[in-house]
């Protein structure tokens, strides 16, 4: 499945976004979502992303040692 945003141009033509592949004349089903104009969910995965990144990289984080390391990674190299 392809997801790709269109604008409508008139009642019976979309101009898309991005090309999609595939040979011409192929025949395509188009779902049709509404937009808002907001992409909210978009915005609130940001905040949430950005929320956990502060929480595992913050001030409260402790530095972790060399020594503190269980298990040395053979593919590591400094």
């Amino acid at each position: 499945m392809v997801l790709v945003q269109a604008k409508v141009v008139d009642a019976t033509h979309l101009e898309l976004a991005e090309p999609i592949a595939g040979p011409l004349g192929r025949k395509v089903l188009v779902s049709v979502a509404e937009s808002t104009g907001e992409d909210t969910d978009r915005e609130q995965w940001l905040r949430v992303s950005v929320e956990g990144l502060r929480s595992a990289y913050g001030d409260s984080e402790p530095e972790y040692s060399p020594g503190m390391v269980r298990e040395r990674n053979p593919e590591y190299e400094p």
